[in-house]
């Protein structure tokens, strides 16, 4: 975990990156095929029991070892800016797609070979073909029956700053599942309405500004807040871990189509600097498989597996019953410019 500092001395250098670094692009066409040695290096951005899971069956299936560098994706991000094409990593792989928006549009990903799509759906995966879709997410609001009474509950994401929430709402403006929010606002409502909405959060969030949705969750679990927005899967993985008796909230999400109410996608992409593309490809390519996404479907990680054909077993709404906003990746971008809209409110 790390505090709010931390965060906010992350996502400032991560904003600088994004919009002040320029790398020369090159494309440099992907190899196929790969042998069965060697070692790749995974800079992850993921869930560290997600990502365990899925580099251990790989590691069985293909006798290819994979060194793990796990850190937030923001941080890996930055850091393969600042390696360029003397980065060590092979593949990185992120909770969201922001981070690889950022890393394909400074031409630092590489272009994946047309298999490695065979399962996915377009709309999960690079418009470039350099990175690709893995598993999914959903932001849903967390409650506390007993602080705020269902009744009561915002419709909307845009509410949230009215005055009534006031010292109600959790906020952790430095995690990189709220920035998505932030963009489809921003698309939905314009730069000013998008100002007003954040400039109300922040008065409504004030003593409850939070590093992680774990920590939303945990907060309004143990009734110390009323409410706050988080991915759905942080929810999903407390009750697994205290159990069902120890649940004192809910989850729920807001209308259908609100801006408030987004799809992420966590993704995987092969560096233009990878010296094992081969090895890369196949790794990248096993997380689209049917074995990678089982894993997915029955762990504990209850994000969504994307995939044809695999649906997750978790005790949670179907992924094809989702409604939510309609923006696309791309439209989400790099996430450049939610992270300005919250420093100028300096909420970050």
């Amino acid at each position: 975990m790390v505090n709010r500092i931390q965060v906010t001395h992350r996502v400032r250098r991560w904003l600088a990156i994004a919009v002040g670094i320029g790398v020369g692009a090159t494309v440099l066409s992907a190899c196929g095929g790969g042998g069965g040695t060697g070692a790749i290096t995974l800079y992850n951005g993921q869930h560290v029991q997600t990502t365990d899971a899925l580099v251990q069956a790989f590691e069985h299936q293909s006798g290819i070892r994979v060194l793990v560098h796990s850190d937030d994706e923001s941080v890996l991000a930055d850091q393969i800016l600042t390696e360029g094409r003397r980065s060590p990593a092979d593949v990185i792989f992120t909770e969201n797609t922001p981070a690889l928006e950022l890393l394909q549009s400074k031409g630092l990903l590489a272009r994946l070979p047309n298999r490695v799509f065979a399962t996915t759906q377009a709309r999960f995966d690079s418009a470039l073909d350099e990175w690709v879709g893995v598993s999914a997410r959903v932001s849903v609001l967390v409650y506390n029956p007993t602080l705020i009474k269902p009744a009561d509950l915002p419709t909307s994401v845009l509410q949230l700053a009215q005055p009534r929430y006031r010292g109600l709402v959790a906020l952790a403006p430095g995690e990189t599942d709220f920035q998505p929010i932030v963009t489809a606002v921003l698309k939905a409502e314009g730069r000013a309405a998008t100002v007003r909405w954040l400039e109300g959060l922040k008065a409504n969030a004030a003593g409850h500004i939070y590093p992680d949705d774990e920590t939303i969750v945990s907060q309004v679990n143990d009734g110390r807040v009323a409410l706050g927005v988080v991915n759905q899967y942080y929810w999903y993985r407390l009750r697994a871990e205290v159990g069902a008796a120890a649940m004192h909230s809910a989850v729920t999400t807001f209308a259908p189509r609100d801006p408030g109410y987004v799809l992420d996608v966590s993704g995987a992409a092969v560096l233009t600097a990878s010296t094992h593309r081969a090895e890369a490809i196949r790794f990248v390519q096993f997380l689209t498989s049917r074995r990678a996404q089982e894993i997915i479907a029955r762990g504990d990680s209850f994000e969504y597996p994307i995939c044809a054909g695999v649906t997750t077993r978790a005790p949670e709404p179907p992924f094809a019953a989702l409604q939510p906003y309609p923006i696309t990746l791309s439209q989400l971008g790099d996430g450049s410019q939610a992270l300005a809209l919250l420093q100028e409110v300096q909420l970050l």
